[in-house]
């Protein structure tokens, strides 16, 4: 019993990683892929979940080994490698945020929120605004207890939406080709759906840090088996979610002739119309639920992970690495990612689209950065020997940095020179 017990208290971290991951990468990206290309883009999700897999767990591997964050190690390794990471999440935070922010408060819309007239960009300042009351008010506690049920009731939702979209075939429209993504014309969806797939590589620090605030909140040291299982429990259904989620787009959209426009309010209602218009008026709710559901958890963790590194970031650089100054830290970049959101919705955006792919791209050509960060601490001097990867891992590191790598001088080249 209390080997089981000790489980519970460990569990967490891994489970608000899949909250923060099944959100625009499944409902936008797999969804997408889904619709455009069938399910001739499964390998490449599987694929890209593999590369990444090593990257994130050595996040929740590192902590249980040492006791300590991710970003400490950072700063043990040299403050470059921590400002480097303070950098990049820095841009990555704000442009993020205001996406999975704008992407909630477009879905909720489906909920009714659509007949009482608030602008989007007000409405994206609202729910960022919520997300960040809980977690000031709340803290660690609120957040992990929320997050769980917000992914059992996306879990059941999603799954059920594929079971009546599995049991409803369509038919292909008239004349439809079948699209293959295998040439450089689509390798921009391409670098767009493995940035975000199962998410960007910098938010790996995140369990990392919610270990610590789930220590301090139980009492409880996680061990190495522990924290294994919570991440694994975690990566496991982020990954078959995207599955899911691919299937969606497969099942439903492909071949149909329809396809998604990016204009936010107008994606948020073509979702859901499109998923009822094949199985049904009465699946509304349960589809705009799963929907809702999947960005809402993601803004949650995005706004409490993000500001987190930042403060935990800055904190170590500063050398005002206390419990006091990170919590004032933490409130302050909370409000500065919720005023960006608000700014860049309000005044430097016109659709959906634009804020996804600059922020997808961002998250992929960053992603070898991160990747090799994370692989230096968890071979680093101070990680117990036994502790360290062994040659499986080591191998799939290399082999994920090399992916990325390839892929992003790929991009850069076709971005320059090809599109």
């Amino acid at each position: 019993m209390k080997r089981l017990d000790n489980l519970l208290k460990a569990l967490g971290p891994g489970i608000l990683m899949a909250g923060a991951a099944i959100g625009g990468s499944h409902l936008i990206a797999s969804t997408q892929a889904g619709a455009k290309y069938g399910w001739a883009l499964l390998g490449l999700l599987l694929l890209v979940n593999l590369f990444k897999y090593p990257f994130f767990l050595y996040s929740q591997r590192y902590t249980a080994a040492t006791g300590e964050s991710l970003l400490h190690g950072f700063a043990r390794m040299g403050k470059g490698y921590l400002a480097a990471f303070f950098g990049l999440n820095l841009v990555n935070a704000f442009l993020n945020i205001a996406g999975v922010a704008m992407i909630t408060a477009s879905l909720s819309l489906n909920l009714g929120l659509d007949n009482i007239g608030i602008p989007l960009a007000e409405l994206t300042l609202i729910f960022a605004a919520i997300c960040a009351l809980i977690i000031i008010w709340g803290r660690y506690h609120l957040l992990d207890q929320l997050t769980k049920v917000v992914v059992i009731v996306l879990a059941i939702s999603t799954v059920t939406t594929v079971i009546l979209a599995a049991s409803t075939p369509i038919e292909q429209a008239v004349g439809f080709e079948e699209e293959s993504p295998w040439n450089l014309a689509a390798l921009g969806f391409i670098i767009l759906f493995m940035g975000w797939m199962p998410a960007p590589i910098d938010i790996s620090a995140w369990p990392s840090l919610w270990m610590t605030a789930k220590r301090r909140d139980t009492g409880h040291r996680a061990s190495m088996r522990e924290a294994m299982i919570d991440f694994h429990i975690g990566y496991i259904v982020t990954v078959i979610l995207a599955v899911f989620f691919m299937a969606l787009g497969a099942l439903i959209i492909h071949g149909s002739g329809q396809d998604f426009s990016m204009s936010s309010a107008a994606f948020a209602s073509q979702l859901v119309e499109l998923y009822t218009g094949v199985i049904g008026d009465w699946a509304y709710w349960i589809i705009a639920i799963a929907a809702f559901s999947a960005m809402f958890s993601t803004t949650l963790t995005c706004i409490d992970g993000w500001p987190r590194s930042l403060a935990t970031g800055m904190n170590l650089l500063t050398n005002r690495d206390t419990p006091d100054r990170f919590r004032i830290a933490h409130i302050g970049w909370i409000a500065a990612s919720v005023a960006a959101a608000y700014i860049i919705t309000k005044f430097f955006l016109t659709s959906l689209g634009q804020m996804l792919e600059v922020a997808m791209v961002i998250s992929f050509i960053s992603s070898p950065i991160f990747a090799w960060i994370n692989f230096k601490v968890i071979r680093s001097s101070w990680v117990p020997e036994h502790l360290r990867p062994g040659p499986f891992l080591i191998g799939l590191s290399w082999a994920g940095i090399a992916f990325f790598v390839g892929f992003t001088l790929l991009f850069l080249w076709w971005f320059f020179f090809v599109s």
